[in-house]
């Protein structure tokens, strides 16, 4: 079992709205891996990274991403950092992989880069740059097709994740 394909992008690009919108256009269920974490810990993402730190998180994070690919057929969005990991890149190689990419005005203006976002909470836009720079090669590594967001609905992202790759509605 398989995906039939995976959302990779910065927070705040939109993988849950366009992965939702995916998944009904191809008639297969949605899964968000951060989705999948706070499920299984009963806290948010941000109480995570506070209470026991990024490192804490990444080990979940890796973990819920291979069970997700070996269990989901349907679309899958991955949480921004999950890319970092070395073991998660090599299993996104057989994978139909999207980066869903933006700048970072855009992503200003889609999350106001605020508290809940915990890798941000100082210096924003600084720190959303330096993320970017560390990650951006890594997302293009793994992509199959990227596909820019900005000044796009959700509706017009998803079309052109259809369109790159080729896949038909159901």
């Amino acid at each position: 079992m398989s995906p039939r394909l995976v959302l990779t992008g910065p927070m705040g690009v939109g993988k849950s709205t366009v992965g939702r919108l995916l998944a009904e256009r191809l008639g297969v269920g949605y899964r968000d891996t951060d989705d999948d974490i706070v499920a299984a810990q009963g806290r948010a993402v941000s109480d995570i990274f506070v209470e026991d730190g990024e490192p804490a998180f990444r080990a979940l994070e890796k973990e819920a991403v291979r069970q997700a690919l070996a269990s989901h057929d349907g679309v899958l969005a991955l949480g921004g950092g999950a890319v970092l990991d070395p073991d998660t890149r090599a299993l996104l190689a057989g994978e139909r992989v999207v980066y869903l990419s933006m700048d970072v005005e855009e992503a200003v203006r889609r999350t106001g880069l605020g508290a809940a976002r915990p890798l941000l909470a100082v210096n924003p836009r600084k720190q959303w740059r330096e993320l970017m720079e560390a990650r951006r090669h890594l997302y293009e590594e793994t992509a199959t097709a990227v596909v820019p967001t900005d000044g796009r609905t959700p509706e017009e992202v998803a079309e052109a994740v259809l369109d790159a790759l080729e896949l038909k509605e159901a």
